[in-house]
């Protein structure tokens, strides 16, 4: 699948990860995390640039190792544990465009603690972005649980409601409206979605999903989440492409 649009693919990964020391760079099946998104970025083949931007030299190291672009060092007001992801996006783009001196038209995101995408997801991503033209779209499963049927909150009495409710009422999950969870690992952007726009979430007033498959959801967060992916590869349960 042919593209006529200039393609930035960003990686984005600092160095102050709380779950897991050094998450993005421990090994995973003799790989660090970071290089099975790097590598897939590359055999998409898709982005004209591939550029992770980081706050620590040892990321940037072994990034570069397996093939990233790194030409920068992220500025540590964007890499606190309360920095919008977004702002880092932006930060990269504008360094890139100067960088490369070109324009790019999308943006890819690609979140490396969720690894398990395919390279058919990014086609398909590509294929609905330049279809319906959204602002931004971004990778999804089918959730859980439903706020029309069996998620509640408190109300400021105290007690409990339905977060959502229809006229109607919901008597069983069936009948509920479909709801999606965000996956964190496909972000497509347009160029002015992000240098015009204010917005500090992916969520606009056009935004496009993809649906992945249910694996998808698992990312590394936790010891366990990385000890339960590692166990999805070993088992099989799912390929890596790279």
């Amino acid at each position: 699948m042919a593209s006529n649009h200039n393609i930035l693919c960003t990686i984005c990964a600092r160095g102050g990860s709380k779950g897991i020391k050094n998450k993005n760079i421990r090994k995973l099946l003799g790989k660090p995390v970071i290089a099975y998104t790097v590598l897939q970025a590359l055999k998409w083949t898709k982005a004209s640039h591939i550029v992770v931007s980081t706050d620590s030299e040892k990321i940037a190291k072994v990034a570069k190792r397996f093939g990233a672009e790194v030409f920068f060092i992220r500025p540590k007001e964007l890499a606190r544990d309360n920095s919008p992801k977004l702002l880092s996006i932006k930060h990269a783009l504008k360094k890139s465009e100067r960088f490369y001196s070109q324009r790019f038209d999308i943006i890819v995101d690609l979140d490396v603690t969720s690894p398990l995408r395919k390279i058919k997801d990014l086609d398909n991503c590509l294929k609905i972005f330049l279809k319906r033209k959204p602002q931004t779209l971004f990778s999804v499963v089918k959730a859980q649980r439903n706020p029309y049927f069996n998620m509640v909150e408190i109300k400021k009495d105290g007690f409990a409601r339905l977060s959502k409710n229809l006229a109607t009422g919901v008597t069983c999950r069936q009948d509920a409206p479909s709801v999606y969870d965000m996956n964190a690992s496909i972000y497509f952007y347009s160029r002015d979605f992000l240098l015009k726009g204010r917005c500090l979430t992916p969520v606009s007033r056009r935004t496009a999903i993809y649906l992945m498959d249910e694996i998808s959801k698992y990312d590394i967060d936790s010891k366990n989440d990385f000890r339960f992916i590692e166990f999805l590869m070993k088992k099989g349960m799912w390929k890596n492409e790279i």
